[in-house]
């Protein structure tokens, strides 16, 4: 997660910088609601790209974990989506949902659940064998 956050830090810089000059209200996220929806489509373009298409992010590729379908297969496009929007919904409530993964046999968070994905240890990572 730390690895994304700064990847995510910096996209997220570069949206409020291509927000700036649009609209007369100010860009403060959760006061400005079309603010707030141009930020989250921007994590969730970011997100979801990854994940539809590398099945990790660059955090995930680090950790040498992979993201897919419970069939084992990429996950789709909807699946990207809830698991997005669950993951928002698990931080909200200080984490727990994200904790609930050390509860879970499966390992797998309330995302993970909702979305029916899982992750699983991959051979591609950061560091060459």
């Amino acid at each position: 997660m730390l690895y994304d956050g700064v990847v995510m830090t910096g996209l997220l810089m570069l949206a409020a910088a291509i927000a700036l000059p649009f609209g007369n209200t100010q860009k403060i996220a959760f006061e400005n609601i079309g603010f707030t929806i141009w930020l989250l489509t921007v994590c969730f373009a970011y997100l979801g790209s990854c994940w539809h298409f590398a099945g990790m992010t660059v955090g995930m590729r680090a950790w040498r974990v992979r993201l897919v379908s419970e069939n084992g297969r990429c996950i789709s496009w909807p699946q990207c989506l809830m698991r997005f929007f669950v993951g928002i919904i698990s931080l909200m409530v200080f984490g727990l949902g994200i904790i609930w993964a050390w509860l879970d046999t499966g390992n797998r968070g309330w995302h993970d659940l909702a979305s029916h994905t899982l992750l699983v240890r991959s051979n591609q990572g950061g560091k060459p064998h």
